[in-house]
């Protein structure tokens, strides 16, 4: 990915350089021709005034000051100039090759000056064998042309000299080419890199390695938000696994307690049926067999209401708790009156909360289920639903023995039991309390009243009022 992320950028400048520099440099390269030429045309004028007050066709004094002009400027510039006369006749050169006295009236750039018209271009030289860029002026004198001043360079030195000028231009490129592929190194780097650690987290995770985590504060947003979900779905993922290990080892050492004794008691059942001589002690058998089949009825349920609540993300509903607190004390107000207890509801108004469907009503029975089996005879069992501060709060409060603070504290464990309870309870109500309320984002909790019983409270968050 780094190399393809590196290599887009590049190419990607490279393109941009191209489309803005090759035309820019073509457009420098005319400018600075422009420039040239009119810097020779300036500088053939200038010689020309000169010539113009020391041409003297018959004084070779004149020749020799013109001479020396000429040469002057061919040293510094490297040039090659001409001074012809109005007939086209070579007066002076800077060329110690040619011959002065030569007409140089067949050149077509003389030809054009002697005509009183500045001409400048290039074109290909005979004599010389090579292509020359030329610019020759006339010569006035009294408003007539006298003669012809031509400066002629190598095409090739002109060149030259251009290019040099665009070497700039491509230095610049150069360093932006160098500089993009640096700031691309960067981000490549910066990209890959969580990337890649992600990867790597991943392969660990898919290797059974739940503890797989990945940083989550380096690379773009995008790149962090992806690495916090995924640290998100592994810390999950990690509990999940948890659970389901502790679940299974609690589930298959809870279990087997009830088939054995299940299973010994239908074993000696039938052994004293084949005896026929003790078929009351078979029937009592069949029937401890039978109750021992209820409670694993019961505790079969319960694992199965665990594991469709464990680590799912359960949608959530609005539910009057008042409402609900009202209907279950109606189904419990039977069984309570058999056990001469009161059960008495405070929730005068609507109450309003958030929670799993279903998940109030269950949650209510387990804790009014467990109140029972402890509160004596002749108390009573309070019921309230309410608000308190911005939570919505049910509460079951027992006048029973009660627990002590590390039993509270272990009450909502999986098939926790009181050591010394009568009731063979199947010890998962309270988990279940715990599962919902974690599925609705509430919370539970158990408090000791001043008189010693069970004050088991369910809280929920608000819900504003349905439509």
């Amino acid at each position: 990915m780094s190399r393809r992320f590196l290599l887009a950028i590049v190419g990607l400048t490279m393109l941009v350089l191209a489309v803005h520099d090759i035309p820019l440099a073509g457009y420098l390269r005319s400018v600075e021709r422009d420039r040239l030429v009119t810097s020779l045309e300036r500088d053939a004028f200038t010689i020309s005034g000169v010539a113009s007050e020391n041409l003297e066709l018959t004084t070779t004094g004149g020749h020799t000051a013109l001479t020396q002009l000429i040469d002057g400027y061919s040293g510094r510039a490297g040039a090659r100039v001409v001074i012809t006369n109005r007939t086209g006749i070579a007066l002076a050169s800077s060329d110690s090759d040619a011959d002065v006295g030569r007409s140089f009236s067949s050149r077509p750039e003389i030809a054009t000056a002697l005509a009183g018209q500045v001409s400048t271009g290039t074109r290909s030289s005979e004599t010389l064998g090579y292509d020359l860029l030329y610019v020759a002026v006339p010569i006035f004198n009294a408003n007539a042309t006298v003669g012809v001043v031509r400066i002629t360079f190598p095409k090739s030195t002109i060149d030259q000299r251009v290019n040099k000028r665009l070497w700039g231009l491509g230095l610049v490129a150069l360093i932006s080419l160098a500089l993009a592929a640096g700031v691309g190194l960067v981000l490549a780097r910066t990209l890959s890199q969580p990337l890649r650690s992600l990867e790597h987290a991943t392969d660990r995770m898919a290797q059974g390695d739940l503890h797989s985590r990945v940083p989550d504060g380096d690379g773009p947003p995008e790149v962090r938000q992806l690495a916090r979900s995924f640290n998100t779905m592994g810390g999950r993922l990690e509990r999940l696994v948890d659970r389901q290990r502790a679940f299974a080892g609690d589930a298959s050492h809870q279990l087997r307690t009830p088939l054995t004794s299940l299973r010994l008691r239908l074993e000696t059942a039938v052994e004293q049926m084949h005896r026929q001589h003790d078929l009351a002690g078979a029937q009592a058998n069949v029937e401890a067999a039978l109750s021992e089949s209820f409670r694993l009825q019961r505790i079969v349920e319960g694992l199965l209401v665990l594991a469709r609540a464990d680590g799912a993300d359960l949608p959530r509903v609005t539910v009057d708790l008042a409402a609900v607190l009202r209907a279950r004390a109606e189904q419990w107000g039977p069984l309570a009156a058999e056990r001469s207890i009161e059960l008495i509801v405070e929730a005068p108004s609507p109450v309003w909360a958030m929670a799993v469907d279903g998940g109030v009503e269950q949650v209510i029975d387990n804790y009014v289920d467990n109140a029972l089996d402890h509160a004596p005879e002749g108390s009573t069992l309070e019921l309230h639903a309410r608000r308190v501060a911005q939570m919505a709060e049910l509460r079951v409060v027992d006048h029973g023995p009660g627990l002590s603070a590390e039993d509270r504290g272990r009450a909502f464990d999986r098939f926790w039991r009181v050591t010394d309870q009568e009731r063979a309870g199947t010890g998962l109500g309270l988990a279940i309390v715990q599962q919902l309320a974690d599925a609705s984002n509430g919370s539970v909790e158990l408090r000791e009243t001043p008189l010693g019983g069970i004050d088991a409270v369910a809280r929920f968050q608000l819900a504003p009022p349905p439509a």
